[in-house]
């Protein structure tokens, strides 16, 4: 299983590499130019026209690594190995539909907030009903808790109430990390580290595969994303990650991790919601100079290189965690 993912790790890296190579230069002629948000830091001003809707470099990576490797585990039939890849793809499109609309509309606004939050609803409700169905539906869910090594029941409709608000929650949260250059690939690396090696110790072939395509897609697309940006991975790219970690978590049963594993993308809309409701309830006071928190760090003096080392630490000794809290699973 160590070589499986060693190859799909490569072959991600290498086809996102070569994809950019061909796409970046496609969207400058296309001229697909990312739209700037007027309410962000004045200096991000400069990266107006930079192109977007990267994430289909590093997407058609993980895509075909996947399911090159894991040949063999779609024709035995592992029904999880293609569900986490459809999964991801149908919010990898709503995404596209966001992207399409900003470009369409030349200002960075694109889907309503009610339009992204049902179609996310409807993807998110219908993976866990398919995944509860292929594994066999029951009256209730064991749901697993990360480092006290216990579970305990839930039952199923509240279970379903409770993974559409994981994932819809969670995916929107990884888009809100995307806010400066190289973020959200840098924060997701050790996380899909984390779930490749996860999968390894348990011997989870179809999500470890998927997982190491998705460290080696991100790697590549960093060669392009990183300060200062050639292109942007827009939502896109954005929701095909989120999506892509919230269907690894209930593949692998363990919702929770998510937790500690996702803590950067957590504590990014903690910031947004806390700034949203100390303003309202002061009546124009805020908490933070600018909310997600990483236009904060911008705002006290750190470069955006910084912003991406420290984020990206702080996500790798999180993931690091994450393993051990799982660790003795099934030891």
């Amino acid at each position: 299983m160590v070589v499986q993912l060693i190859i799909s790790f490569l072959i991600s890296l290498a086809v996102s590499v070569a994809a950019g190579l061909v796409f970046i230069p496609m969207l400058r002629r296309m001229k697909v130019g990312q739209s700037i948000q007027e309410d962000g830091p004045v200096w991000h001003s400069t990266k107006e026209g930079t192109p977007t809707m990267g994430g289909i470099i590093f997407i058609s990576g993980i895509i075909l690594a996947s399911l090159i490797v894991g040949f063999n585990e779609i024709r035995d039939g592992n029904y999880s190995f293609i569900f986490i890849l459809v999964f991801a793809l149908i919010y990898a499109s709503i995404g596209f539909l966001d992207d399409f609309e900003k470009l369409k509309k030349k200002q960075n606004l694109g889907l309503t907030a009610m339009q992204k939050f049902i179609l996310q609803l409807m993807a998110a409700t219908a993976f866990v009903i398919v995944m509860q169905f292929a594994d066999n539906l029951t009256s209730s869910v064991d749901i697993y808790v990360p480092f006290f090594n216990i579970s305990f029941v839930m039952p199923a409709v509240l279970y379903y109430i409770f993974a559409a608000f994981v994932i819809v929650g969670t995916v929107n949260s990884v888009n809100i990390t995307d806010g400066i250059d190289g973020l959200s690939s840098g924060v997701t690396i050790p996380v899909a580290a984390a779930f490749s090696l996860i999968a390894l110790l348990w011997g989870d072939t179809a999500s470890g595969i998927i997982a190491a395509a998705i460290v080696g897609g991100l790697v590549g697309f960093l060669i392009f994303n990183f300060y200062p940006a050639k292109v942007f991975m827009g939502d896109t790219g954005s929701l095909f990650l989120g999506g892509a970690v919230c269907a690894l978590a209930f593949a692998m049963d363990m919702p929770l991790i998510l937790i500690t594993l996702g803590i950067v993308y957590f504590l990014e809309t903690l910031s947004v919601i806390i700034q949203v409701v100390y303003f309202k309830l002061t009546k124009g006071k805020r908490v933070f100079k600018m909310a997600p928190v990483h236009h904060h760090f911008e705002m006290c003096g750190w470069s955006e290189y910084k912003v991406f080392v420290v984020f990206t630490s702080v996500s790798a000794v999180f993931a690091v965690l994450s393993y051990f809290g799982v660790f003795h699973r099934y030891g």
